[in-house]
């Protein structure tokens, strides 16, 4: 390692790498709670493609891991050190190089925060619809690579929808231009898509081309839903969807969630909800106001105890602002232990009741956060800090939701990807045959185990917490 160091410097600015251990600590893992990791032997913060280059190289020349890096905000554990790595934040290069209004892309460095690529092409008349409830501080170059959705993905879809191109730094350092710029392309097999949810561990994404919506033509309109129990939300859910209606967004709240909200901001909220279902329509005119009442109506016959309307911008943002707080709210209140279990809409009612018995049976406290509009549920399991048997229930109520997903149709991770805690639902989803071939493709291009290893796919044994 101490080879490996001294020929990190000859080919790195020195300014760029750090060793001192309080700060290496501090990138050594994401904000996944209770996912493994270690200190990695050196940080880098590369500023340019090639220091990329220079990093990847050399630690291939010398069979150092490279564990890529963005923001640090992702949830599975999937920028997590291992031992002897090094990891490789892209967080300094913050470049927008190109915005074609015409053909409708931009083209972002990989450290390009999500917000801030959103308001830039803004300026514009463009629009870049992917927003995780980490917008704010996620980095493009960790949505891409861990193909994040967010609360409007229902109608617009998630990061792979929008991903033309990229620039990719492969396990030898080679670079590998990806996709292109037009509307259309299929010269080659679709690599771009590869890579697009990989994790880190097929190369390193150092810049993206990224398709674009008009700004204009959306009008805005939200109904909020308070419901006294998570089935009769769940069952307005699938009532949404059965009547044809694609709402721009559709996401859950439960009691546990608007608590700590209410406390934190200091709100007022319903003694008796349960639950709260937030709506949003943007289609223009008659046809978005119609949507609107279609839904307020199905939110009552749903068994809503309080239906609302918001129909100015203003009034949309206050809105989903307790959505958007939800996650750092209950950080507040201890460890958080994230789920991101997808399940067919139609049995989003079964999963919710599943939940809630799961968490009476483990005697664990779980907060639900959805984007019910599609079926992706977020229950988030609290343990008390210091209570290790609090920890342990905690685990035993993870794998029996993930199980029950799987039982249910579902898929174990929606959008976190699968990092380190959803390996063991990953080995049970994909098959024998669908795990060869990720081992090929790995093999292919990382025959060395190299690029963020153990990470996205499973190589080994299923281990129970049981």
């Amino acid at each position: 390692m101490n080879d490996f160091l001294a020929a990190l410097v000859d080919r790195v600015d020195a300014a760029r790498i750090i060793t001192d251990a309080e700060v290496v600590t501090r990138y050594s893992h994401d904000d996944a709670e209770w996912a493994d990791y270690v200190s990695p032997s050196a940080v880098v913060c590369a500023e340019s493609l090639d220091d990329v280059v220079a990093t990847v190289r050399c630690a291939a020349e010398y069979g150092v891991a490279v564990v890529p890096r963005g923001a640090g905000t992702g949830l599975s554990g999937g920028a997590n050190a291992v031992a002897g790595c090094v990891v490789l934040s892209l967080e300094r290069m913050t470049a927008i190089t190109e915005v074609n209004p015409d053909e409708r892309y931009v083209v972002a460095e990989a450290g390009v925060l999500n917000d801030e690529l959103r308001r830039h092409v803004a300026d514009f008349g463009l629009w870049y619809p992917p927003d995780p409830a980490s917008y704010r501080i996620s980095t493009i170059g960790g949505n891409v690579a861990t193909n994040a959705g967010g609360i409007c993905c229902v109608k617009y879809g998630v990061t792979r929808d929008y991903v033309l191109g990229m620039t990719v730094v492969l396990a030898d350092g080679r670079v590998a231009r990806l996709g292109r710029k037009t509307a259309k392309g299929v010269t080659g097999f679709d690599l771009t898509g590869l890579m697009v949810g990989s994790e880190g561990a097929l190369g390193v994404i150092v810049d993206v081309t990224l398709s674009l919506r008009p700004l204009s033509g959306r009008e805005e309109r939200g109904v909020v839903g308070y419901f006294s129990s998570l089935t009769d939300a769940g069952a307005a859910v699938s009532a949404v969807s059965k009547a044809g209606i694609v709402p721009s967004a559709l996401e859950l709240i439960d009691r546990t969630c608007l608590r700590a909200v209410a406390q934190w901001q200091e709100w007022d909220v319903p003694a008796d909800a349960a639950a709260l279902l937030l709506a949003a329509v943007d289609e223009p005119g008659a046809i978005g106001a119609g949507h609107a009442s279609v839904i307020a109506r199905l939110f009552g016959d749903a068994g809503a105890t309080r239906v609302e309307r918001a129909d100015d911008a203003a009034a949309m943002e206050q809105l989903f602002l307790a959505r958007r707080l939800a996650y750092p709210a209950l950080e507040r209140l201890g460890p958080v232990l994230t789920e991101d279990v997808c399940v067919p809409r139609a049995a989003v009612p079964e999963m919710l009741a599943r939940i809630e018995a799961t968490a009476m049976e483990h005697e664990v406290t779980i907060a639900n956060i959805a984007h019910a509009g599609d079926g992706n549920l977020h229950p988030l399991i609290i343990a008390p800090v210091g209570d290790d048997a609090a920890k342990a229930r905690a685990m035993r109520a993870f794998d029996r939701i993930v199980s029950d997903c799987r039982e249910l149709g579902g898929t174990v991770t929606g959008e976190h990807g699968v990092g380190l805690l959803k390996l063991d639902g990953a080995r049970e989803e994909l098959s024998e045959v669908v795990l060869d071939m990720h081992g090929a493709i790995k093999h292919a291009l990382d025959p060395r185990d190299l690029m963020n290893p153990g990470k996205a796919f499973p190589r080994d044994k299923k281990v129970s917490h049981q």
